[in-house]
């Protein structure tokens, strides 16, 4: 991997701001062994898991993880129960009434199945309330938030379980040791999806050096190491350039790629988050990009003492603005990480939305996509309009992607500082 693709890839470090890791679904993990056994001769038991649609009385319809709706009859004496976000078992869960059951509540329907297929006459229900869903993601977040990292995999040892990451930003470049464990969660982002739900269960052995991983845990008191809790992993493609066309009826747009010199289609979905970056921020970001190019660089003249004399507005790496926020991770007003680079990811969840007709040919842009499969292109997870100035200070999209730390999902306000 040269230069230019290395920075580039950097960008991507940002992107899984609204679908990450602690908005995974609670999943119903008792085994299905506490479920009796159907006899010989009985009518088949079906189950299902998804989230409640619709709900009138003992109606309900049902939206199961995969396949179609369900419409679900709850009998006189079907056994309701409630249980935390987590539990593993029915040990803690709490008898409630039916009338307690809420839109948007996840379920877990045990009971007889139509002919069809397209209902249930449910004996069972099993709930989790989506408002104990609500305060577990956000707790999760804020776990995310405090103790997660994110970089590009430069180096993986089965041996000793560890991973190597690259973390760069505006300040600089470090390596950081993720050491994990037979503990560790791993999981995977899906080539053709951009939400972490369709994350699947992974291992230390899919990962492999330029992927992109976010993990969470222990950080060491040098903030060389993390004993990681859980990882997270993906390959994702990374877009700086100009677009040449959009075509808002097929959902799609076609970007010349600075690097590649290629044009690269690209979807946008219902998922993908479409912003755009105000012009006085692109251009103190263009000014701290021409700050941090060796002198002789094209553009770099002149451009330090520029970017120090916007340092009111955007400190450089390593300083703070006044009256910035002490804690751990902490950030200030303008989304500036204390100690360290511009959060970026605080910034863009300051910016105003765009959608695909906003888009023009011409307009500069900076997109991560899903990988995408043989038959299909990739998919926008993070595209990022605006930015001009940005890409007229490195031409050569050899910064362009440099804007911060990936900051997959978990910490949409900024990881623990770095």
């Amino acid at each position: 991997m040269n230069a230019n693709q290395a920075a580039i890839a950097t960008f991507a470090l940002i992107v899984m701001s609204v679908s990450g890791p602690e908005f995974q679904p609670a999943c119903f993990a008792f085994v299905a062994g506490q479920v009796p056994a159907q006899s010989a001769g009985q009518p088949a038991v079906a189950r299902r898991i998804g989230a409640i649609k619709t709900i009138n009385g003992n109606l309900i319809t049902l939206t199961p993880d995969t396949g179609p709706d369900v419409s679900v009859t709850v009998q006189p004496n079907a056994r309701i129960l409630s249980i935390a976000p987590g539990e593993k078992d029915l040990k803690n869960a709490t008898p409630v009434q039916l009338q307690a059951l809420q839109v948007g509540d996840r379920v877990r329907v045990r009971g007889q199945e139509s002919g069809d297929g397209n209902s249930i006459a449910a004996l069972e229900v099993i709930v989790i309330p989506h408002t104990d869903l609500e305060a577990r993601h956000e707790q999760e977040r804020q776990d995310w938030q405090k103790r997660g990292l994110g970089g590009l995999v430069s180096a993986v040892d089965p041996a000793t379980a560890t991973v190597t990451i690259s973390v760069s930003g505006l300040g600089g470049k470090k390596e950081i040791a993720v050491h994990t464990s037979t503990s560790t969660v791993f999981r995977r982002y899906a080539a053709d999806s951009v939400k972490f739900d369709d994350a699947k269960p992974s291992t230390l052995g899919e990962i492999q050096p330029g992927d992109q991983l976010r993990a969470r845990g222990d950080r060491s008191a040098d903030g060389s190491e993390l004993t990681a809790q859980e990882v997270v992993t993906g390959t994702f493609r990374n877009v700086a350039g100009l677009v040449n066309s959009v075509d808002a009826s097929s959902g799609t747009l076609t970007v010349q790629d600075l690097l590649s010199k290629k044009p690269v289609q690209v979807k946008i979905s219902a998922d993908s988050q479409l912003h755009k970056l105000p012009p006085d921020m692109a251009q103190r970001i263009a000014m701290r990009f021409k700050g941090s190019m060796p002198p002789g660089t094209p553009g770099a003249a002149g451009a330090s003492s520029s970017a120090a004399s916007s340092s009111g507005s955007a400190p450089a790496a390593g300083g703070t603005r006044s009256g910035a926020p002490a804690s751990g991770g902490a950030t200030s007003g303008a989304g500036m990480r204390q100690g360290g680079a511009p959060d970026f990811q605080q910034m863009l969840s300051r910016m105003p939305a765009v959608t695909l007709a906003d888009l023009h040919k011409g307009d500069a842009v900076l997109i991560v996509t899903t990988q995408g499969t043989a038959t299909t292109g990739g998919t926008a997870i993070t595209l990022l309009s605006g930015v001009e100035p940005i890409l007229q200070a490195a031409p050569n999209g050899s910064q362009a992607m440099m804007l911060a730390p990936w900051s997959l999902g978990g910490a949409p306000a900024g990881d623990a500082s770095q």
